[in-house]
């Protein structure tokens, strides 16, 4: 197959050239999953505990200590809920933020399409993602929680907005960091005050009259959709729609601002 590169309009994803050099996408995927759990003793077995002793300690400083109430929803399994989304879009952010200098090497000696680099580098949450997916099944059980129908359906979609919001805002950062490395050394202070607004160790209710604000997060309707699917609630599909719309609207920036610098990359990086 012969490779025309041609310049790349403001929005565009050549999905056929991705699907020609897919080998490189699945090889950057296999080798970061094999680097992360390399010489550790419980190897993926991080996947399970990281998210688990997360939940218990915001149960007990937040749930206990600080005395944050979750309503009729025992704190642990609330704030566990939150969690499983939250974990998947912040792993994403930073791995994706970071991917270009962290792959430097390759990009400066062969072609291919270098979208396949942010986007491989957070295929490795999706194993952590459906690992939490395992011990929330398991806090259900415990609890006594019965699911909805429509919260079961609503995991792919919430997937999705969570992919869209946290690759757009990676594709955004990591074009900036192969020219201004001060983006690694501010993403994690970045992603700690997102953590803060953002209703995961919280509910919803907690901002009043300022509800208005969760509609700029996109993260805030795939968590309150999740907690209303699952934990006996109502979801709420209007703040779930503009979750989507918005995740849309920063991946459609993330995408154009790297198609304008990507031309770039092999020198400055």
């Amino acid at each position: 197959m012969e490779i025309i590169i041609k310049p790349k309009k403001s929005f565009s994803i050549d999905f056929k050239e991705l699907w020609y050099f897919r080998e490189i996408f699945y090889s950057l995927a296999l080798r970061d999953i094999k680097v992360r759990y390399k010489q550790t003793v419980i190897g993926i077995l991080w996947a399970i505990l990281q998210p688990f002793l997360m939940m218990v300690v915001f149960s007990v400083f937040f749930g206990k200590l600080a005395g944050i109430s979750s309503g009729d929803v025992p704190y642990p399994i609330f704030a566990f809920a939150g969690l499983i989304f939250w974990n998947y879009f912040s792993s994403s952010l930073s791995s994706a933020s970071n991917s270009l200098v962290s792959n430097q090497a390759i990009i400066q000696k062969i072609y291919f399409p270098r979208l396949i680099v942010p986007i491989s580098s957070t295929a490795v949450y999706l194993l952590d993602f459906v690992l939490s997916l395992i011990i929330f099944a398991g806090l259900l059980i415990y609890y006594k929680f019965t699911p909805s129908f429509i919260g079961v359906l609503i995991i792919l979609p919430a997937l999705l907005i969570s992919f869209l919001a946290s690759n757009g805002l990676g594709l955004f950062l990591a074009s900036v960091n192969v020219k201004y490395r001060d983006v690694r050394y501010a993403l994690p202070f970045f992603i700690q005050m997102l953590l803060f607004v953002t209703p995961v160790i919280y509910p919803s209710n907690v901002l009043g009259k300022y509800q208005w604000l969760w509609y700029l997060n996109p993260m805030s309707g795939v968590i309150e959709a999740i907690r209303g699917g699952f934990l006996g609630g109502i979801i709420n599909w209007q703040l779930f729609g503009a979750s989507l719309l918005v995740s849309i609207g920063l991946f459609i920036i993330g995408v154009i601002y790297f198609n304008k610098t990507e031309k770039y990359f092999a020198d400055v990086i």
